[in-house]
């Protein structure tokens, strides 16, 4: 019968120098234990101290030489997962690590579903549930402050935000839940009072992380940025120019993009979700409505509007109806062009936008005022600083629910002593924060959860 010790390729499935067999479980020493020898031919796996990696040879059931390994131990509780781990460094051809997965199979483990290390080690109290989701998270970086965020999670910079939260709502639940009990040694006098204080400090505590998660999740996702403008302005040369390759047809021909092209760039440290667009025009073309229809939407989405104008040709309706779409959104104008024949110029598009509106006069032929764009943004979205600090940084949606979810119970703490309630009512709504904060860190979680929280994990992770 097989016992529940897990075993998956931990590596990229890919022709590479090195491949990595992970099992975990309670058999995980004795299954490698029967499918390895060292050089001297001798089955002694299960004779190694913890931590130690040794040299030999995968064999089949036939005792046929499968491959040259390195083989590492890891004994419980000193593993990712805090049972014990064995490793299989072979040689990292796809077929290779497919045979020698199916030999460890054979030997008694099962595949191990995706994110199942990572779910053992949570659920075996190595790392609470919002490092879990970090080591997702670093996998899945994309820029150099998503990753940095996340390997700040992974060391527990949000666990402990949320801990000490949780810990100063509960002393108050207890305090007030005690005086309930025996009000004629605990007296609750006044209370309403100092909780009003400490309700005060919990809600901008709150509302900080709150207000972290947008720039959050422009670390992680980048900045969403839109790139529109009529037919033929620059678009697509732009989006070559911030990618540092050809990703879109660039021609004289109007109407040449049809459909949304994104990409993800780090432009001078700036991590973008950059979508390039169809030329917004009224048009009778089906196919080029339904880009411009896609270009709208992705102009209502985006955290960046860049509106380029084709400074050589005259304004029209078009461009008045493209600032009156993005009219409430974050928007710098580019004059593209500016190297040709004037026709369009800022004092006339001053008078047409708001106050304060970026514009600035580019020529993506030429690549000039790309620079100035450039420091435009990290103006308008960093303060002009594109550098790291210490503050906890909010970048997952799941987390942000449930501080919305804390901070609005906070609310109701406040209304209620507000409305003079009893106290008892205090006591159900610090709850309900208590126990909001505790989905954050796996404190306050069911087991569908947690199985759809792994579910999104890769395999051998």
């Amino acid at each position: 019968m097989k016992t529940d010790t897990i075993a998956a390729i931990a590596t990229a499935m890919t022709d590479s120098g090195i491949g990595i067999i992970r099992i975990s479980g309670e058999e995980a020493i004795s299954i490698a234990h029967s499918i390895f020898i060292n050089k001297n031919n001798k089955k002694c796996l299960n004779t190694y101290d913890s931590h130690t990696i040794h040299y030999g040879f995968i064999i089949d059931k036939d005792l046929r030489i499968v491959d040259e390994v390195m083989i590492s131990i890891m004994k419980k509780p000193h593993s990712y997962t805090a049972e014990d781990t064995v490793e299989i460094n072979c040689h990292g051809g796809v077929f290779m690590m497919r045979k020698i997965l199916e030999i460890v199979i054979e030997a008694g483990a099962r595949t191990a579903m995706p994110g199942e290390f990572t779910k053992r080690a949570f659920l075996n109290g190595r790392i609470d549930l919002s490092r879990a989701e970090a080591v997702m998270d670093i996998i899945q970086s994309k820029n150099e402050f998503a990753l940095k965020s996340s390997i700040k999670q992974l060391n527990g910079s949000l666990y402990e935000t949320i801990k000490k939260l949780r810990e100063d709502i509960l002393y108050e639940i207890a305090f007030i839940e005690s005086a309930l009990d025996d009000p004629e040694h605990i007296s609750l006098e006044d209370y309403p009072q100092q909780l009003t204080v400490k309700i005060t400090d919990l809600g901008h505590r709150l509302k900080k992380l709150l207000d972290s998660a947008n720039d959050g999740r422009m670390m992680k996702e980048g900045i969403h940025t839109v790139i529109v403008g009529k037919p033929n302005v620059g678009k697509s040369s732009l989006l070559n120019i911030l990618v540092g390759e050809e990703k879109a047809i660039v021609t004289d021909i109007a109407g040449t993009t049809r459909d949304i092209i994104e990409e993800y760039v780090s432009v001078q440290g700036i991590p973008f979700h950059i979508t390039d667009t169809a030329g917004i025009r009224n048009t009778e073309d089906v196919v080029e409505k339904i880009g411009v229809e896609k270009a709208k939407k992705a102009l209502f989405e985006a955290d960046l509007v860049i509106y380029m104008i084709d400074a050589s040709v005259p304004l029209d309706q078009n461009d008045s109806d493209i600032m009156k779409m993005a009219e409430d959104k974050k928007m710098i104008i580019l004059l593209n062009k500016s190297d040709l024949s004037v026709c369009v110029t800022e004092e006339q598009l001053k008078s047409n936008v708001s106050d304060g509106l970026k514009i600035i006069k580019t020529s993506t032929k030429e690549k000039e005022g790309i620079d100035v764009f450039i420091e435009t943004i990290k103006d308008m979205f960093f303060h002009n600083e594109i550098s790291y600090n210490d503050e906890v940084y909010i970048t997952n949606l799941r987390h942000k629910e449930a501080i919305e979810d804390a901070y609005e119970s906070i609310g109701q703490v406040a209304k209620s002593i507000n409305d003079q309630m009893p106290e008892d009512f205090y006591s159900i709504d610090l709850m309900n924060a208590y126990a909001s904060l505790g989905t954050i860190i796996g404190e306050e979680v069911g087991e569908d959860l947690v199985n759809e929280i792994f579910s999104k994990f890769c395999m051998g992770k």
